[in-house]
Parts: C-alpha cells; sequence; structure tokens
C-alpha cells in the first residue's frame, strides 16, 4: 500500500498543480479576481497581484509536468513541497492581513480563506515530500496494481474537490438544495399545522406592520415564547411612553402559531403594553387605530 502511494502521488499532485496553473495562467477571470485576493492587499497593486498570479500558474504547470514526466527525480517533488509550504506562509499571511479577501488559489473564486485553502496547502506540502523520495513511477504503479490504483486516484481526487471552495457549486451547493427539497427549508412550515421554528414567527413577526408599529417601544430581543390556543405568544420587554411618565412594560405579540412563510395571506398579529409593575393593559386605543395592511394588487 505504501508503494503504491508513493507512486500515485505525483500523478495527483499533477492533476491538482495542472488544474490550478491553468485557471491563473490562462483564464481571463485571474485579471478580474486579483483585487479580490489577500495579494493584492499585500503588494498594494491588483496589477502586480495579476502578474504574480500568472507567474504562479506558470510554475505550477512546469511542476506538473515535471512529476508527469520524472517521477523518479527528487527535484519536481522537492519544488512542490516548497510551492506547499510558500502557499501555507502566504494563506497565514493573508489571513492576518486580508481574512475576507480570497486567497486566490486558483484565482476563480471570491471567498474568504478558510481552513480548507489550508488543508489543501499542507496536502501539496507533504505530497510533495513524498514524491521527492518516491523511487518508482506512477506508470508502473497503474500498470502492477490497476484496481487498486483507480480506487486511491478517485479518493486522493474526492478529497482535493471536497477542499476545493471554487468547485462546490457542481457538488456543495446541489446537495444543499436536495437537502432542502428533502427536509424542507428551516424557516418554512411545508403544511398547515406543522409545526413552526420560533425563529420563522420572529421573522414573520418583524415583518409585520404590528412590529413597525410597536417597534418604537421595544427595547429588547426575544426574552420569551409559548402557544396558547393557537397562538404563538412572544414576550419582550419596553418603555411607554416617555420623560416623567416612561414605565416600563411587556411588549406581547400573538400570531398563529403555523403560519410560515409560504403560508397565503399575511398573518394575523396582535400586540399589546403591559405595564411590568401594575399588569395594566397601556395603549390599547393606539394600537388599534393602527389601519391593517393589504395586500398590493399584482398585475402580470
Amino acid at each position: 500500500m505504501l508503494s503504491l502511494t508513493t507512486g500515485l502521488v505525483p500523478l495527483v499532485l499533477a492533476g491538482l498543480l495542472g488544474w490550478t496553473g491553468s485557471v491563473k495562467l490562462f483564464d481571463r477571470d485571474t485579471v478580474r479576481q486579483a483585487p479580490k485576493t489577500a495579494l493584492a492587499r499585500m503588494l498594494r497593486s491588483s496589477e502586480r497581484a495579476a502578474v504574480v498570479l500568472r507567474g504562479t500558474g506558470a510554475v505550477e504547470l512546469l511542476l506538473a509536468a515535471g512529476l508527469l514526466a520524472v517521477p523518479t527525480s527528487p527535484v519536481p517533488g522537492a519544488a512542490t513541497a516548497v510551492l506547499g509550504a510558500g502557499f501555507l506562509g502566504y494563506l497565514g499571511y493573508g489571513r492576518a492581513l486580508a481574512p475576507e479577501s480570497s486567497c486566490g488559489c486558483t484565482a476563480n473564486e471570491d471567498t474568504p480563506i478558510t481552513w480548507r485553502a489550508f488543508a489543501r496547502a499542507a496536502l501539496v506540502l507533504v505530497g510533495g515530500a513524498t514524491a521527492a523520495v518516491a523511487h518508482g513511477s506512477w506508470w508502473s504503479a497503474l500498470t502492477e496494481r490497476p484496481g487498486g490504483s483507480v480506487v486511491f486516484v478517485t479518493l486522493a481526487a474526492a478529497v482535493l474537490v471536497a477542499l476545493s471552495v471554487d468547485l462546490d457549486r457542481w457538488w456543495l451547493l446541489p446537495l444543499r438544495r436536495l437537502r432542502l427539497r428533502v427536509f424542507g427549508h428551516p424557516l418554512f412550515g411545508s403544511e398547515p399545522g406543522d409545526r413552526v421554528p420560533v425563529a420563522a414567527s420572529v421573522e414573520l413577526l418583524e415583518n409585520s406592520l404590528a412590529w413597525q408599529t410597536a417597534f418604537p417601544v421595544v427595547r429588547s430581543g426575544l426574552l420569551d415564547h409559548w402557544e396558547e390556543d393557537g397562538w404563538r405568544i412572544l414576550l419582550y420587554s419596553g418603555v411607554y411612553g416617555a420623560g416623567e411618565n416612561a414605565r416600563p412594560v411587556s411588549v406581547v405579540f400573538a400570531l398563529d402559531a403555523t403560519a410560515g412563510r409560504d403560508t397565503p395571506g399575511d398573518p394575523a398579529v396582535r400586540v399589546n403594553y403591559i405595564d411590568a409593575h401594575t399588569g395594566e393593559s397601556l395603549a390599547a386605543t393606539l394600537l388599534r387605530a393602527v389601519p391593517p395592511r393589504r395586500s398590493l394588487p399584482t398585475l402580470g
């Protein structure tokens, strides 16, 4: 197993570096993505960052060719290990300097530097060191153990794909969409009567006219919630009145416990202010004066 691994590592690394190098060197998006990378912040120039990305891509392609052509030589593997170490140093500095920037690892993604970029760079470092001490060629490993080679290359490719953020749209995004179709959106209630998460009720409330009316009084986040007679009660604290007449109140909202974002029509929302000391209901006249909100007609 060890000989199979060391024999095929140059092939796997060549595939990875060939792909990332080609994207950096030939993709037109390299210039467009360069300003979004931590490299641009380091060099204080988007133009210089694009040039460095192109140059890095050329180096990666050269290493990929060396790993494929002369896998028994320690030079391509050692150079790949040095490149991996350089990537780790760059990622660490970039993460500290501009954590919101992308790494530019393939010059084709604009997500912040995450542990996945560090893990992939570490694999390049370890893989390069392994290839440097390998004695056999990858084609010998393929011919001698074709079944095991296919399994190893497939698993290695799966790991590298999982660590490549810019490939998420091809596998991770469809999986997430499938999960939503199977299990439903966490803020949706799929059928009338289904139990709706409290967060979904809070979202509905915060988009209602009742919330907009009572919001000047509210002074806290959600303090408590419970269900009673088909209503979900949401409790906040607040201050009603101003100056010497200001008094602490409990702001109580009630809405249909089964209402979700996909429930047709606007959900009915009740609201009241309760004096925190006396339990007296306040501002009932003011709240009743608020006209009901009706949906605007849509022209097709």
